[in-house]
């Protein structure tokens, strides 16, 4: 067998020189370099074998994380989900290019996205085009504008 082949055979992997390291041998006395406190320090609470506390804890103190304001708010509606809407403008609708838009079109074209949101089309600019739009409320400009190019709204229940 050459060389080359010998060094590449199963029964001679190894891995790459300088990727493994040795363990520390930690508490194996003074001379290993980690004997005595074992890198722990002297006395103290992480000095002790059951030392570690949760994170944000701060030894009784009260925690940061509550000795700063609370911030913002969520409206319960908003938890809940009760009568919201998916705001589609009207200038999203001409980009689509379709002459008949339904929420089928709106979720393929990602501009709304969830299952059984409701959706209000918007007035933003101008509109060019006729189209038929379905959706479940619409602003009084907006329906004005669309009629207007003899496009169509359909209400949704």
């Amino acid at each position: 067998m050459s060389k080359k082949n010998e060094s590449t055979s199963l029964s001679n992997l190894a891995p790459a020189k300088g990727s493994r390291k040795t363990r520390k041998r930690k508490g194996l006395g003074e001379s290993s370099g980690l004997g005595k406190t074992a890198g722990r320090g002297y006395k103290g609470q992480r000095a002790r074998t059951s030392g570690n506390v949760r994170a944000g804890f701060e030894g009784g103190q009260m925690p940061l994380s509550r000795r700063l304001p609370k911030v913002g708010f969520k409206s319960r509606r908003k938890l809940t989900g009760v009568n919201l809407y998916a705001v589609v403008k009207t200038s999203q609708l001409e980009k689509l290019g379709l002459s008949e838009i339904s929420m089928q079109a709106l979720k393929d074209a990602r501009l709304v996205s969830g299952k059984g949101t409701k959706v209000k089309i918007l007035f933003s600019g101008e509109v060019s085009k006729k189209f038929t739009v379905e959706a479940h409320a619409v602003s009084a400009s907006a329906k004005e504008a669309i009629e207007k190019k003899g496009g169509e709204v359909k209400l949704l229940a």
